[in-house]
C-alpha cells in the first residue's frame, strides 16, 4: 500500500517531484497537461455561463448568444485559462515564468507572425494553383472591426495551446528526458484534441490532416527551441488560424461554422488537394509546404548551432 501511495504522490500534478523513472515522469507531465487543460476549460465555461446570466439569458433553457458572439467569448475566455495555467505552474511546479518559455523577448512574437503568414499564404496559393480552391472576390459587406476583433481573440486561443504544449509539456520534459522525446510527447498532446474533427471524415483526407497537424506542431517546437521562448510559436499559431478563418474564409481544422472574412474563397469538391471539409490543413499540398519549411528549419539549425550543442537539451538554458 505504501508503494501505491508513493506512486500516486509521484504522479500527482500538484507537486514538482522529478525523482522517478523517465516513463513515470512522462505520465506525470501528461496528467499535468490534462489537469491544466480541463481546469482552465471548466472555469472558462463557467465564466461564459455567468456572462449569459448577467446579460439576462438562461443557457440552461437554450437562451444563447449568436454563434459568432459565443465563439468570441470562448476565444477571449482562453485568457482565463492561460492565467490558470501560469498559476498552476507557479504554485505547484514552483518554477518561474521564464522556465515556462514566457520571456521578455516579445519581439519573437513578430517573427512568428511573419513565419506563419508566409507558410499559410504559400499553402493556400499552392492549393489554388491546383484548381481545388476558387477565389470568388472580396466580401462587400465584410465587417472589418469584427475581423480585427477575431485577430485578438485568436491571440488568446492560440496562446493557450502553446502554453500547454510548448510551455508546460516541452519545457518540463526537455529537462528530464531527451529533446526528441519531449518534442514527440508535446506533439502527440497537440494532435490529440484535433482527432475528433479529423475522424469525422473517414476518407484518406484524415491521414493528411494527421500528417499536417504533426508537421505544424514540429515547426512550433522548433521555433520554441530556437528562440528559447514560446512567443514565436504563439505568433505563428495565431496568424495561421486568423488568416485561414477570417481573411480567406476557409475551414479551420474542420470548423466550417459561420464566420466573418475579408475574401470569399471556396473549395471545389472534396479531395486530398484541398483537404475537403477539414480545410487545407488536411491537404497533401499543405503537407509539401510544411515539409519544405521543416527541412529549411533543420538546415538552419545545423548551420547556426554547433553539433555538440544540438544534442544537448539543456543548451538553451545555459546561454
Amino acid at each position: 500500500m505504501s508503494k501505491v501511495k508513493e506512486l500516486i504522490k509521484n504522479l500527482s500534478p500538484l507537486n514538482n517531484r522529478t525523482e522517478m523513472p523517465a516513463v513515470l515522469y512522462i505520465i506525470k507531465v501528461v496528467l499535468l497537461f490534462f489537469f491544466c487543460k480541463l481546469s482552465g476549460e471548466l472555469i472558462g465555461e463557467g465564466v461564459v455561463m455567468l456572462i449569459h446570466f448577467a446579460c439576462g439569458k438562461n443557457p440552461l433553457q437554450g437562451e444563447m448568444f449568436d454563434p459568432i458572439t459565443i465563439t468570441l467569448m470562448m476565444y477571449f475566455g482562453y485568457s482565463i485559462m492561460i492565467f490558470i495555467t501560469m498559476l498552476i505552474w507557479k504554485l505547484f511546479q514552483k518554477k518561474t515564468l521564464s522556465e515556462l518559455g514566457v520571456t521578455g523577448k516579445i519581439g519573437h512574437y513578430l517573427i512568428g507572425l511573419a513565419v506563419g503568414t508566409v507558410l499559410v499564404v504559400a499553402s493556400v496559393f499552392a492549393v489554388v494553383l491546383t484548381g481545388t480552391i476558387k477565389y470568388i472576390g472580396i466580401f462587400q459587406d465584410s465587417n472589418i472591426p469584427l475581423v480585427v476583433l477575431f485577430f485578438f481573440a485568436f491571440i488568446f486561443q492560440s496562446a493557450f495551446e502553446e502554453f500547454l504544449c510548448r510551455g508546460v509539456v516541452l519545457q518540463l520534459l526537455r529537462r528530464k528526458t531527451s529533446l526528441p522525446i519531449a518534442v514527440a510527447v508535446s506533439t502527440a498532446l497537440f494532435v490529440a484534441p484535433h482527432l475528433p474533427s479529423m475522424l469525422s471524415d473517414r476518407s484518406p483526407i484524415v491521414i493528411w490532416a494527421l500528417i499536417n497537424t504533426t508537421l505544424v506542431s514540429l515547426i512550433f517546437s522548433f521555433l520554441t527551441i530556437r528562440f528559447n521562448s514560446i512567443w514565436a510559436a504563439c505568433g505563428m499559431h495565431t496568424v495561421w488560424n486568423f488568416i485561414l478563418y477570417n481573411v480567406m474564409g476557409l475551414n479551420l481544422s474542420g470548423n466550417d461554422g459561420i464566420t466573418v472574412a475579408v475574401f470569399d474563397m471556396r473549395s471545389v469538391g472534396k479531395n486530398v488537394l484541398n483537404g475537403g471539409e477539414y480545410g487545407i490543413e488536411a491537404s497533401a499540398v499543405t503537407a509539401a509546404v510544411l515539409t519544405l519549411a521543416l527541412v529549411i528549419c533543420f538546415a538552419l539549425s545545423r548551420k547556426r548551432t554547433p553539433s555538440h550543442e544540438m544534442v544537448n537539451p539543456s543548451y538553451c538554458y545555459k546561454r
